[in-house]
């Protein structure tokens, strides 16, 4: 893997927004983490996916309030992802190092692997936005995510397939992406050698065991092998599919950049090429905010990835107000239709052209 680097990583630009942040922390004697308020949403996520999988497993209701169940947990199952597990990878979810730990390790209990999300997405996809060959969330089978991706015959369907491949993408990733990373100790073709440690072995065979017997295994021996499989799969597409077009939202829409890298050397400072990468979209919706845990505002989030969502719609003001002095152009979509769309048109372009 070549090394990158950007033209400065520090700059007026950034000194100043870093500024007014810093100003805004010390003036208000807020903290950055994510406080009682995030610790409570936290509790509340993780006992209603429980509460809904005890329903499923143990009740065994009609089969349309259980495809409805399995729907929602689906569902369940991403929130915790945004606003639990996202945050405790961050280590901005508490002020307490081990309440952060245990945020994180939610994804193993979802069947992911927090040593490899940790690599993937807090080094490379936040370093590396949308940098082919660096950022691998752009680096998705089948598809052609930006213009200097290979061209193929199929990715002219791409308009129409992609339902299928997002759906998917959560099953991909905890059956069979995790072990490719696991076997080949990379991030991808020309990703960094990973260091596994004997506990990080260990973690990774008790997550996928764990993770058969709890979703599958014991929903089998409980219901029988079609329904749970089927309630399995319908907990997973659903759950999949909310976690790949949140992050296609906020990266993979028209107007954001994709860098070239020339000889290494990217040709922007770090923070204007974040903001250039990046898309938010929805911010007004009180709804979003909360069940993306800020997600929706994604420019926000990559500048401060160590701040909690909760501080993000203050942020954003003094993001706007930066970029309006500076002159640096800053892409946000009004409504998450409007990015939908974006996405998808996106996508037809890309796919024509091939």
């Amino acid at each position: 893997m070549s090394k990158i680097s950007f033209q400065s990583t520090s700059t007026p630009f950034f000194h100043a927004l870093k500024a007014k942040v810093n100003t805004y922390f010390l003036e208000t004697g807020k903290s950055k983490n994510g406080g009682t308020k995030l610790f409570i949403k936290g509790i509340g996520l993780v006992v209603s996916a429980m509460l809904i999988y005890s329903t499923l497993v143990f009740l065994d209701p009609h089969w349309i309030i259980s495809v409805v169940l399995c729907a929602a947990f689906g569902a369940n199952l991403a929130a915790i992802g945004f606003n639990v597990m996202h945050e405790g990878g961050h280590g901005s979810f508490s002020k307490f190092k081990w309440i952060n730990e245990v945020s994180a390790y939610s994804l193993n209990i979802m069947g992911g692997t927090i040593h490899f999300w940790k690599q993937k997405h807090n080094i490379d996809h936040h370093t590396y936005t949308n940098i082919d060959g660096m950022d691998h969330d752009i680096d998705i089978k089948f598809m052609r995510m930006h213009a200097e991706q290979d061209r193929k015959w199929h990715h002219r369907f791409q308009q129409y397939y992609w339902i299928l491949l997002y759906g998917v993408s959560y099953l991909a990733w905890v059956l069979y992406q995790d072990f490719e990373k696991y076997f080949s100790r990379k991030m991808g073709k020309s990703g960094k050698k990973l260091n596994l440690s004997v506990k990080e072995h260990l973690i990774f065979w008790a997550t996928k065991l764990g993770y058969l017997t709890i979703y599958l295994l014991i929903p089998i021996l409980m219901l029988g092998f079609g329904k749970a499989l089927l309630g399995f799969l319908i907990a997973a597409v659903v759950c999949g599919f909310t976690l790949s077009v949140v992050f296609q939202l906020a990266h993979v829409v028209e107007g954001t950049s994709f860098p070239e890298n020339i000889n290494g050397k990217i040709q922007n400072e770090w923070a204007v090429h974040q903001i250039s990468s990046t898309a938010n979209f929805a911010t007004r919706s009180k709804l979003a905010y909360f069940y993306l845990g800020g997600l929706n505002f994604q420019v926000e989030h990559h500048l401060f990835p160590g701040i909690s969502h909760i501080h993000y719609p203050k942020i954003n003001e003094f993001v706007k107000e930066t970029c309006k002095e500076f002159g640096v152009s800053y892409l946000e979509h009004r409504t998450m239709l409007r990015a939908f769309i974006s996405h998808l048109s996106h996508l037809k372009k890309l796919g024509v052209s091939a």
